[in-house]
């Protein structure tokens, strides 16, 4: 798979995603649901605590990635939703934390919202991957 930046300005980039990619000759793609923190019950975990949840929610989409044979750097596309944007952005380093090593940085849209499926989730990561 061949990944071509396409940044008509550079202000994404200062952190940490492309405006666009061209993505060619890739094999699969994988749409991923949205990731949350919630255990392998699928309860939720760390109410109140957005650190710990986007944490959480970043190491089940790994999990979901490494069950279709792929990984962080697979990812071409991120859609995030939370409840509390000043609070996410406040931890998006551990983001850069994630797919910085990954060498990866996929165009992505974040939404603040009034609530995720159950209250007391308040960050959801959605990805489409590609090899």
């Amino acid at each position: 798979m061949n990944r071509t930046p396409v940044n008509p300005w550079p202000w994404s980039l200062h952190v940490g995603y492309n405006q666009a990619e061209i993505v060619e000759g890739n094999k699969r793609q994988l749409i991923c649901a949205g990731q949350t923190s919630v255990d392998a019950e699928g309860k939720p975990q760390h109410a109140g605590d957005m650190r710990q949840q986007i944490a959480l929610a970043l190491d089940n989409l790994e999990a979901v990635l490494e069950a279709a044979g792929m990984s962080l750097a697979n990812v071409i596309r991120l859609n995030i939703a939370t409840t509390d944007v000043d609070e996410a952005l406040k931890n998006f380093d551990l983001m850069g934390m994630c797919f910085g090593p990954a060498g990866v940085a996929p165009p992505q849209t974040l939404l603040g919202v009034t609530r995720l499926a159950l209250p007391e989730l308040m960050f959801e990561i959605e990805a489409t991957a590609a090899d």
